[in-house]
């Protein structure tokens, strides 16, 4: 294994029910099972444990026993030694029809990626499956589409109609159709280029391990077993009602506060370090590792790409210009084109001009040369007398028309492009457009305003067809000025009078027509063409394809611009020819229609594309009448396709025999984009040679990522055959230039930008002075830095070079270059070798769409290919497999993103290929609805920053001085000093809260300390200081009677949010016992809520259970028994039947350091932990609040909290009664029914302090969003509001306290109002938002220096997060420590926050009383200098900043921040990130992700988003997930689940359960949509 690189692409799983128990651990354990059995060894089933594992094991291992051998046809077992050319005959150009020398046969791509393929099967590497959601699956079964308009290709390439079975016999034995003729595999070795750059860490071993599968020639081609079929095992698959998300039961694994264990499910660990295993085998580094450089721990360096020393370098000579043959001066050849027509009008109107064809291949018209002068005249009139008023009319000679003919109609097009001419005004032609969003119609749109486009000239039937409104209008469209339709058919038109005619001038420098191009980033440009480069083009062609008069041409290709209209428009109506044009839509019907017409017309010429000879062949079916022997030249527009090559030949192979002779095959480059004339038009005149067959060179592809030609001579897998486009066009000079920089000339061995300087070309981009200049005013230099010639020289945006003899040879497009880790990829070129990755069935050939993306400072590699209806799942993703591994093999490069999308969904050009501009930008919005996707980010990002070596930490050597620690004043700070504070709290004179209840009830008896509010609003209970002490006294006797509870005893409390639970707690002060507050279980989701109570219960010890009559019976019911064990609850008191007595006495606590209550929470790491309260404490606690709050008796509070833990307890039961205010309780589930309850009646009871949670908060956002006005109306005002502090135990979040503020600025809410307030499990406030205090701050902290624990300010830089402080409580000290050493930290440092305080808890309250974590975490001392005082250790990350600001003694003022809890922070690549962080950018990253929690699982980073929106969108998200962390973390996503809403678990607090959510998604539990393995 050593040295080989491990496939395991980025995977998903589909979600299948119960079949994906631990999906993944299986996946990645087969995966290891598969490496373990290569190394020999046994494996053991006890291994994984998990059911159905055998099933599994042996599905994998039947795969690897060997098989009868099956012979592959494609794969012939002959041998023979590799062919060495010499070099003087670097590019062949004889080639005898009969043997030829096999290295330059077009199949060598095919066979070279079956033996990369054939030599990946040898690793035999298992690859997890993805999984998707039964529902998802189902929507993409056949069903569900219509089988794809197969105009899928005129750009590149398309699907035909009909099965494509058919194997067309000939000389040359079966050829099979499924990838373009992949055939015989003559002995080719299976040695892969191993370029040092993209070798695997051991390249040592690598090295070897080529030169031994060198030496090995494979002896037998039976299809090798496919490694990843082991996941087609389908269990039962449940369908899933496709139902709203509210009608979802919760999840299974539930509420916050179940219990699983506290770190995930108990996987085994030799399966973990299996899984271990594997994943360090993935992240093995794909390169050498650089040389070690220094990096500051601030600065994470991006490793910037070396260049490969061993690389290929030029070193060839400077090429020299080629010029082509001179242009010959014919004295027939008209001075014009016009002229041209005039004549043959005239002296010949009976010639066929152009003949069309219908769709069943019948002539449909023929248009005369003398009815195409007359219409034409007749057009040329009407356009410039017939539109606007005599004295303004609509179109002056020189003005742009547009020209708007579909494709089936070239008759009318060329009468109204002649009309045009002859009125000397300028047309542009362009598609017509079908809807209002057609892909790119936009940029058309633009380009007619940018050339002042007002009249569009049509058909009539176009004209009927185009997208009308209600009154008949034709719509604006999107982006288009406003045009005038103007119909061309001559009865709508008026007859010219007798005396009128056009005048025909000779050629000049005005404009003749607009051909409109796309750019690589789908913007368009319009292309000027003068009329003297229009004829000197019709010229040069005449030379160099030979045309005669009345010849006869075939012409498939567009006619409205690039080839189509030089040759079957122009140039043939210079000669007199006559044109059969086949439209497209018959093409799809019959693709033979071509060659039936050259047959039937005996015609001389035709002009083709590559897709359309690949059709021809695969609808063949051994036609007998087919006669090709009249054909003279067969024109191939795309030659410059890496694939064209390979349909010639096959084209060759079978119509050999039908009178096809080889040397008519005439391949030629063409540049619609930049140059309407590419010089390498010349194909080969008859009256040459005309024995000579193509000059053909076989490349080393790792040399032309390079931009160097080297022949291959060792026989490498990796090659390009590349055959000449012709000659330099007469009249030309041609030479290549650099592509970037100065246009300085190439050398001999070298890959440029051809370069063309000829009469015929285009002249400039319309109205684009600057891109002009860059494009068609270029001056190629030698190395000297002098100017070749004196005439520009225009960028044709093909790359290629010059070889022997003047044959130019093009090897791809500028607009398809990707610059990948400084080497060059063709896009073409992946798609070929996607192509040549057999069986076929799978995807439709021509819909693959190559585009790179830039994440992370480099281009990234992503293919789009859309999927046929029929395949499964499986295959699909086997396909997918083996295409990431023929390029990976091929190219040397990794493919980031390989996404299959359904039949017919990609963006369409207007002839049916793929519009790649838009199909990007669907890729980049997460709109392109993939049903497959296959990320692997691990395999092509090598340039993430160098994992961070920890540095040694300041220890007790460093230097204090005073206060100062390494030369930083110590972070330390404290609130108010408690024992100077002077106020009137008569409530101090009390060491417990019973007693002051009982004082209360005594001096003001009737003062209202509850109010509780119902959904509607309105008062549902309320409480008096008298009436409170009397239920309380009630419940004491009843705890002492009924329950025969001792002093000390434990009393669990199950209420639901009300006065009751506040009745029960003082009750059990009265008593004696020790409160423990318990959430009652959700009555419609007992079986996840109920386990939690009973294991409160269980572990606080509770002798006691008190609750209300109705859960009573809830605890008793069938539905309780059957999630718990209903026997072994401790007694059960309902308190709605209170005794009526008094008791004896109130029992008064020995010591205020005894226990008050027990307080008992999960927290966000998923652990259940109690705290100890002590009497001191809590009454410490209550007046801490009271003096930051400022509460008086004659106040009010608005408290919208759960009250089961926290400060959220003590603020609703506690604090009233210490301070006397009163409080209006709203219970936070009564909002899900009234969202605006809270806020209204904050506004009715002018309340100036209250108190909510996070997801109130965000309940009021969402909910109340869009009502801000009508609760204006109703007479909502949030003025009088002082502080709204939320309660939380996380970092605040910023953007949600912000967007509230905002939100409700209006009704009245002072932005400053609104503020956080820090606690935790050892402290259940530290910071509370005072009245006093000052205002909350907020700074922008550099993410990267949070990584590694220090604190750095960047103002607005990118890589930021937001923090904030609030008011440090009275009576607490603060200080920030090294979580490791316990040293004391400078201002600036990252540290875990410790605090010192009167009303810390005493210690965890555990059955088994584990000491040793409870002195850590309650009676911690620093290491070194303050070794005297005590502190709780709070577990969370902050850091503490002086601010500005003074605080009520007039000093500055330390402001708290709180990054993040220790438990939560993952270790990654050496650094510490925190889960808010990387969510924050995931929410980001796509309008359908409404939540997202991350974890990390054995080195892996599991990401979890909830998609709101179709499940269609799911696969969106992968890679938008994938390219938002590495960009802003530089991390790798390791799995990304997609789940429902509301999947991830929230606590009371509003804060996530992540580590629940592990449990969860460990235990398959999460029912995700889909799960991406990104491998």
């Amino acid at each position: 294994m050593l040295g080989t690189r491990l496939w395991t692409p980025l995977v998903k799983t589909k979600r299948e029910g119960p079949r994906n128990r631990h999906a993944f651990c299986q996946g990645l354990a087969c995966n290891l099972d598969t490496v373990v059995l290569l190394k020999g060894t046994e494996l053991e089933v006890s291994d994984i444990t998990q059911k159905g594992y055998e099933k599994k094991r042996s599905k994998l291992i039947g795969a690897y026993l060997p098989q009868p051998p099956r012979v592959d046809q494609a794969l012939p077992q002959e041998r023979r030694a590799p062919v060495t050319p010499s070099s003087s005959s670097r590019y062949h150009r004889r080639r005898s029809s009969g043997s030829r020398d096999e290295r330059y046969r077009s199949d060598v791509h095919t066979e070279a990626v079956q033996a990369a393929l054939a030599k990946h099967r040898e690793r035999k590497v298992a690859v997890p499956m993805p999984s998707k959601r039964r529902s998802l699956v189902v929507q993409t079964s056949m069903d569900a589409y219509t089988p794809p308009d197969t105009s899928s290709g005129s750009e590149d390439d398309g699907s035909v109609q009909g099965d494509s079975q058919g194997t067309p016999t000939s000389s040359q034995g079966s050829i099979n159709m499924e990838h373009w003729i992949s055939q015989a595999m003559h002995g080719s070795t299976t040695s892969t280029t191993s370029s040092s750059s993209t070798q695997s860490g051991g390249s040592g071993a690598a090295h070897r391990l080529a030169d031994v599968l060198a030496q090995t020639h494979i002896e037998n081609h039976s299809a090798p077993p496919d490694v990843t079929t082991y996941t087609s095992e389908h269990a039962v698959q449940v369908e899933r009602p496709q139902g709203s998300t509210a009608s979802r039961t919760a999840p299974k694994y539930g509420n916050a506060e179940l219990m699983e264990t506290g770190d995930g499910v108990p996987v085994s660990s030799r399966v973990s370090a299996k899984i271990q295993q594997l994943v360090n085998t993935l992240k093995r580094p794909k390169r050498p590792p650089l040389r070690e450089f220094f990096v500051d721990d601030f600065e994470e360096l991006l490793e910037v790409q070396q260049p490969d020393p061993n690389q290929p370098k030029p070193e060839g000579a400077q090429m020299l210009a080629m010029r082509g043959e001179q242009l010959g001066v014919v004295t027939n050849w008209p001075p014009s084109l016009e002229a041209a027509l005039q004549r043959w009008g005239t002296i010949s109107p009976k010639a066929p001009c152009l003949t069309t064809m219908d769709t069943n291949g019948k002539p449909l018209y023929i248009l005369t040369y003398g009815k195409l002068w007359t219409r034409s005249m007749k057009v040329a009139y009407n356009i410039l007398h017939k539109l606007g008023t005599k004295q303004e009319p609509m179109v002056r000679p020189g003005d742009r028309v547009a020209l708007v003919f579909p494709n089936n109609d070239p008759a009318a097009f060329m009468v109204a492009f002649y009309g045009c001419l002859l009125a000397e005004v300028v047309p542009v032609p362009i598609e017509v457009p079908l809807t209002r969003k057609d892909a790119g119609s936009q940029q058309i749109g633009f380009l007619l305003g940018s050339c002042g486009v007002t009249v569009a000239l049509t058909s009539d039937a176009c004209h009927k067809g185009l997208p009308k409104s209600p009154t008949g209008e034709i719509p604006q469209f999107k982006g288009w000025p406003k045009l005038l339709w103007f119909i061309t058919e001559s009865k709508h038109l008026s007859k010219p009078p007798r005396d009128w005619f056009p005048h025909i001038k000779d050629a000049n420098n005005d404009t003749a027509y607009i051909e409109y191009k796309t750019c690589k980033d789908g913007s368009v440009l319009g292309v000027t063409v003068t009329r003297i480069a229009l004829l000197t083009h019709c010229q040069a062609l005449t030379q160099a394809c030979g045309y005669t008069e009345a010849e006869t041409i075939v012409n498939v290709l567009d006619f409205k611009k690039d080839v189509g209209l030089w040759h079957g428009i122009l140039t043939s109506v210079m000669n007199m020819m006559h044109v059969i044009s086949i439209p497209y839509s018959l093409m799809k019907v019959n693709p033979l229609s071509w060659i039936q017409k050259v047959c039937q017309y005996k015609a001389k010429v035709a002009c083709v594309k590559s897709r359309d000879m690949h059709w021809a062949l695969v609808a063949h079916r051994d036609q007998r009448d087919v006669n090709l022997s009249s054909l003279r030249m067969l024109i191939v527009a795309d030659g410059a396709n890496p694939w064209s090559i390979s349909s010639c030949d096959a084209f060759l192979n079978v119509f050999q025999s039908k009178g096809l002779r080889q040397e008519v095959i005439c391949p030629c480059a063409s540049s619609p984009e930049k140059v309407t004339v590419m010089g390498t038009r010349a194909c080969l005149s008859p009256t040459d040679d005309s024995n000579q067959p193509p000059g053909r060179g076989v490349l080393s592809m790792h040399g032309l990522t390079y931009g160097v030609i080297r022949v291959d001579s060792e026989e490498k897998l990796s090659v390009l055959t590349v055959q000449d486009v012709g000659l330099v066009m007469p009249g030309a000079i041609m030479c290549s230039v650099k592509p970037d920089g100065v246009p300085q000339l190439c050398r001999t061995d070298e890959i440029g930008e051809l370069c063309v300087c000829a009469v015929a070309t285009g002249t400039s981009y319309y109205g684009l002075s600057g891109m002009t200049k860059n494009t068609f005013e270029v001056f190629p230099m030698t190395s000297s830095g002098a100017p070749i010639s004196e005439f520009p020289f225009i960028r044709t945006g093909l790359l290629g070079f010059v070889g022997p003899g003047g044959l130019v040879f093009a090897v791809g497009k500028m607009d398809g270059l990707m610059v990948v880790s400084g080497r060059r990829h063709n896009a073409d070129d992946i798609v070929a070798t996607a192509l040549a990755v057999e069986p076929m069935k799978f995807v439709y050939r021509g819909r693959i769409a190559v585009f790179s993306v830039t994440v992370l400072h480099d281009d990234r590699i992503v293919i789009v290919a859309e999927q046929r209806p029929d395949s499964t799942e499986e295959d699909s993703f086997q396909w997918m497999s083996r295409v990431l591994q023929a390029i990976d093999s091929i190219h040397q490069v990794g493919v980031y993103c390989l996404a299959l999308v359904p039949a017919n969904t990609l963006p369409k050009t207007p002839l049916g290929g793929i519009h790649l501009s838009e199909t990007k930008q669907l890729f980049l919005e997460g709109a392109l609805h993939p049903c497959n996707v296959l990320m692997c980010p691990h395999t092509c990002v090598t340039n993430l920053p160098k994992p961070r070596q920890k540095q040694p930490e300041i220890g007790p050597a460093s230097v204090m001085v005073g206060n100062l620690v390494s030369g930083k004043r110590v972070a330390q700070a404290s609130g108010r000093d408690l024992g100077q504070i002077e106020d009137n709290d008569q409530a101090r004179k009390f060491l417990f809260l019973s007693e002051v209840l009982q004082w209360r009830a005594q001096t003001t008896p009737d003062h209202v300390l509850y109010t509780l509010l119902n959904c509607r609003g309105t008062i549902a209970n309320s409480l008096t200081c008298v009436q409170l002490h009397k239920r309380a006294e009630k419940i004491a006797v009843m705890l002492a009677e009924r329950g025969h509870l001792q002093e000390g005893d434990h009393v669990a409390l199950v209420y639901p949010p009300g006065i009751d639970l506040i009745a029960a707690f003082y009750g059990c002060l009265y008593a004696g016992c020790v409160p423990v507050t318990v959430r009652p279980p959700h009555p419609h989701n007992i079986a996840t809520t109920l386990p939690t109570v009973k294991m409160i219960v269980e572990v606080s010890r509770s002798a006691c259970l008190m609750t209300t009559q109705l859960i009573c019976k809830l605890l008793r019911s069938r539905e309780a028994a059957a999630a718990v064990d209903v026997r072994t609850w401790p007694l059960i008191l309902d308190t709605d039947d209170l005794p009526k007595k008094r008791p004896a006495q109130i029992c008064k606590p020995s010591n205020p350091d005894t226990l008050a209550y027990l307080d008992f929470s999960v927290s966000t790491t998923g652990m259940l932990a109690g705290v100890k309260m002590s009497h001191a404490a809590t009454s410490a606690f209550c007046r801490s609040i009271k003096l930051q709050c400022e509460l008086y008796p004659s106040r009010e509070v608005a408290i919208c909290l759960d009250p089961y833990c926290g400060l959220g307890f003590v603020l609703w039961c506690l604090c009233s009664v210490y301070s006397g205010h009163q409080s209006i309780l709203i219970p936070p589930s009564e909002l899900e029914t009234n969202p605006a309850l809270w806020l209204l009646a904050v506004s009715q009871y002018k309340v100036r302090d209250t108190f909510c949670s996070y997801s109130v908060m965000e309940l009021c956002t969402k909910g109340l969003g869009s009502q801000t006005e009508s609760l204006k109306a109703r007479g909502l005002d949030l003025s009088r509001v002082r502080t709204c502090v939320v309660v939380a135990e996380e970092r605040p979040r910023i953007a949600l306290t912000q967007s509230f503020s905002k939100l409700f600025k209006d009704l009245g809410l002072h932005p400053r109002a609104v503020s956080t307030s820090f606690g935790c499990r050892v402290n259940l406030a530290i910071c509370l938002q005072g009245t006093s205090g000052p205002d909350p701050t907020t700074v922008y902290v550099d993410m990267r220096a949070l990584r590694h624990d220090r604190y750095s300010t960047l103002a607005g830089f990118s890589f930021s997060l937001v923090a904030s402080h609030t008011g440090i409580l009275p009576g607490v000290r603060i200080i920030i420590a090294n979580p490791e050493t316990k040293g004391p930290l400078g201002d600036s440092h990252l540290g875990e926050i410790w605090v010192h305080s009167a009303h810390n808890a005493s210690g965890y309250f555990t059955i088994y009383g584990d000491e040793s974590l409870q002195s850590d975490h309650f009676s911690s001392r620093l290491s070194f200098g303050d070794t005297q005082t005590i502190w709780a250790r709070t577990g969370y990350l902050g850091f503490l900043r002086r601010t500005e600001l003074t605080d009520a003694n007039g000093e500055r003022h330390d402001a708290l921040y709180v990054v993040g809890a220790l438990d939560e922070a993952m270790e990654l690549r050496g650094m510490r990130y925190h889960p808010i962080d990387i969510e924050t950018s995931v929410i980001r990253a796509h309008k359908s992700v409404t939540e997202c929690a991350v974890f990390t699982w054995t080195n892996l980073l599991v990401v979890v988003v909830e998609l709101d929106g179709s499940e269609q969108e799911a696969l969106d998200l992968v890679p938008l997930v994938t390219n938002v962390v590495l960009e802003e973390h530089y991390l790798i996503v390791g799995v990304v689940v997609v789940v429902d809403i509301g999947v991830i678990p929230i606590n009371s607090r509003g804060e996530k359960q992540r580590m629940h959510l592990r449990d969860g998604f460990l235990a398959d539990q999460l029912d995700p949509i889909y799960v991406a393995y990104n491998m």
